[in-house]
Parts: structure tokens; C-alpha cells; sequence
């Protein structure tokens, strides 16, 4: 896992460090021009001029988006401007809050024929440094209706992307900012909500009093401003199946007995501290491209096989976190204890090493965790037990004690 963490932020820094200066892309010229020829078009704008839904613009110097064919305008943080930027590793522009200085100087390095917003200030003397501070990001959207409460991106981290407070102006991506609702998502797909700055400063905008996840398991709810991270090819999307006990089994009761998951398309093993890390890291991946994790059983009672009555949720009879590597393709877990006569439904819930839920690279996949319904006691209950024995003891996670291996059953 921490080469695959180290492996993520080399890529990281790569893609957001700009081009030395003397070694200029093809479009790293034109990017500036097109910013300085936006900037002077942000001149001429006001809080009713018209606009396309989901665009991004400055007016009077505030960061300005298109709802409902009006300039939206948030204020930048303090001492920092709304502006045109010229992208440093691809052709095109980004609209951020940054200072006057740096706009002039990202503008300048591209060679072009002016420097600052529409000329208004001339190349400086000399160079800029080839890595200028990252600028400053916009605030968030907030909802209709809201106030804005994001505050300021907070300071640059120098040259390291992963000790930068604010986002990299090129990895700001366009589909937030564009609500789906004229795009084809189907017949009853609903608007989504949007942002200019990769919902950054989420938490602080939407939910100004709701309380950040910050690694913990805040039971009465929080928001996580954690990214989601890697996401796997869809070749690469995790899968598993219950071997033991098998859908309708019956097995002996208060027996232990070991339950079985094959599972593939993921690394297992990697388990963070659920009291201090939950939710507080993104999906990874591994060099083979599978998501960096681990998995859980959980157990519940249920009325009959044929019940529709709901389970509740917060209400299980067995849970274990399975933090060891799989063996031969197969996840282990002991139920030392056994469980009472009755019937039972059994799930896994396959997680990315910071227990969030996997992440897939379409919508449309087969199920990539897996359930059984099985019978405790009853005719044929003495066969069952035997057959779930042979596995290994898995270790504890979040929520589930480790638990000794037992003894196979007789």
C-alpha cells in the first residue's frame, strides 16, 4: 500500500508540475493569449449580462457562474482576485481566484504578446519562477437560497501537490460544473448539484453546521471532504461468492463453523485504523491496477426464507472486519460461537482500505458484493457444520473482536 501511495503522488506531482521555462509546449502560447482575450471579455461583464448555463466567468473581479441564464457572483477570498489562467500542461484556460502578481506572471511565462489581464501590465523583468503557487480555487456553489460560507483555499504547500491547501488549477474537472439536466441521463434523471472547484469546500458551503467525518464513525452523521480517489478499469472490478456456507444450506446450531469467500479483482489485506482513519483517505490501487483493501461478513437474523420484512440495519449476530491477505483466492472468517436456531442472511461488504465502499468505473456492473440465505438447526443440520471447517482464523476489524480458531467440527 505504500508503494502504491508513494506511486500516486509521483503521478500526481508529474501532471501538475508545470514546464520548465525554455522548453514550451506547442500550446503553452496560445493558452495565454486566450487568457489574456478572456480577461479583457470579463471586463465587460456585470451581474446581468447574459450567459450560458454552466458557465464560469469574473465579474468584477468575484468568480461568477451561470444558473438559470444569471451571473451567480461569489467573492474571492481576501486579497485575491477572479481571472483567467492559462493551463500549464494542456491546451486551454481554467477561471480561478488567484492575485494579480501570479495571473501576470502565469501569463507572461506563456510567451505571450501581452502580459496580465488584456495587457494591463508588461512581461516583468524577470522570469518567473518556473513552479509560480498554485492559485487560489473558487469557492464552492452553494445550494439556491444559501449563503456562501467557504472560506479561503488557504496557503500554497510550495511544490508538493500533496501539501498544497489549494487545487491545482488543471485538475478542476468540467462535469461538475454542468448540472446533466440538458445532457441525456435518461428519463428520470434529476439535476445534479454543481461546483466550480471540485466541491472542495463542500462541507463548509452545503453543510456549514454539520460535522466533519475527520477519521472518525460520527454515528449522528458528518461530511467528508476526502476525495474518492483511483478508480479501477472495468476489468478490474472486484467480485465474490460465498463458498460456506452455500444459499438455503442448513448447518448445525450453536457449532462453530468457518465461513468462505472466494474473491477476486482486488488486493485484500489492507485494512486502516477504523477509529482514526475512516473515510479519511482515497480509493488507491494497486500496480496491477485492483483496488487496495479489504472485506467484512456480517450476519443477521431473519423471520423465514421467505420473509420481505426488512432487517434492521444496526441490529447483527455476527460481524468481522477481515484484515488478512486472501488465501488462494479465498476470505476466511471463524464464527467460534456458532449461532441459535433459525434463519439467517450472510453479506460481505467489500471495502477500499479506508472502509468506504468499492468504486467502479461504470454503472452497469454485476454485483460486487455477495449474499446467502442458510438455516441454522434443523433436518440435515450435522452435515453442514463439517463442510464449513478447513479455513483460516481472520483477524479483527471495525466493529467485529478477533476470534480464536476453533476446532473443526465433529
Amino acid at each position: 500500500m505504500h508503494v502504491a501511495f508513494v506511486t500516486l503522488a509521483l503521478v500526481l506531482s508529474a501532471a501538475a508540475a508545470p514546464r520548465p521555462l525554455g522548453r514550451r509546449a506547442p500550446f503553452t502560447q496560445k493558452n495565454g493569449e486566450d487568457a489574456i482575450a478572456l480577461n479583457n471579455k470579463f471586463k465587460a461583464l456585470n451581474a446581468n449580462s447574459p450567459c450560458t448555463a454552466g458557465e464560469n466567468a469574473c465579474v468584477t473581479d468575484q468568480f461568477a457562474q451561470c444558473v438559470n441564464g444569471k451571473f451567480v457572483l461569489q467573492p474571492c477570498a481576501s486579497g485575491t482576485i477572479c481571472a483567467a489562467l492559462p493551463l500549464v500542461n494542456s491546451a486551454g484556460t481554467s477561471v480561478t481566484c488567484t492575485t494579480a502578481a501570479d495571473r501576470d506572471a502565469r501569463i507572461a511565462a506563456t510567451g505571450a504578446s501581452a502580459g496580465g489581464a488584456g495587457g494591463a501590465a508588461p512581461p516583468p523583468a524577470n522570469p518567473p519562477p518556473a513552479n509560480p503557487p498554485p492559485a487560489t480555487p473558487p469557492p464552492a456553489n452553494p445550494p439556491a437560497g444559501g449563503a456562501n460560507n467557504a472560506g479561503s483555499g488557504g496557503a500554497a504547500g510550495g511544490d508538493d501537490p500533496q501539501k498544497s491547501t489549494t487545487l491545482d488549477p488543471e485538475l478542476i474537472q468540467k462535469a461538475s460544473q454542468n448540472d446533466g439536466s440538458k445532457l441525456d441521463g435518461g428519463d428520470n434523471a434529476v439535476p445534479s448539484i454543481v461546483s466550480p472547484n471540485n466541491f472542495i469546500n463542500f462541507c463548509k458551503s452545503f453543510l456549514p453546521n454539520t460535522p466533519i467525518t475527520d477519521g472518525k464513525q460520527v454515528e449522528g452523521g458528518s461530511c467528508n471532504p476526502t476525495p474518492m480517489g483511483q478508480i479501477p478499469a472495468k476489468t478490474n472490478i472486484p467480485r465474490s461468492k460465498f463458498s460456506f456456507p452455500l444459499n438455503f444450506q442448513t448447518i448445525e446450531a450453536n457449532k462453530a463453523f468457518v465461513i468462505k469467500m472466494g474473491i477476486s479483482g482486488m488486493q485484500t489485506g489492507f485494512f486502516t485504523n477504523a477509529k482514526n482513519n475512516y473515510y479519511s483517505g482515497p480509493q488507491q490501487l494497486n500496480d496491477q491496477g485492483q483496488i487496495i483493501g479489504h472485506s467484512h461478513v456480517v450476519i443477521q437474523k431473519i423471520d423465514s426464507f421467505t420473509s420481505t420484512a426488512l432487517p434492521d440495519p444496526l441490529k447483527f449476530d455476527f460481524f468481522l472486519g477481515l484484515n488478512k491477505a486472501a488465501a488462494d483466492g479465498a476470505l476466511t472468517a471463524n464464527v467460534d460461537k456458532g449461532l441459535n436456531p433459525g434463519f439467517y442472511r450472510l453479506a460481505s461488504i467489500n471495502a477500499a482500505a479506508n472502509h468506504q465502499p468499492v468504486l467502479a468505473a461504470v454503472a452497469q456492473h454485476g454485483a460486487i458484493d455477495d449474499m446467502v440465505y442458510f438455516q441454522v438447526g434443523g433436518a440435515g443440520a450435522g452435515a453442514g457444520g463439517a463442510g464449513g471447517a478447513g479455513g483460516a482464523g481472520a483477524g479483527a476489524g471495525a466493529g467485529g473482536a478477533a476470534a480464536p480458531a476453533p476446532a473443526p467440527p465433529k
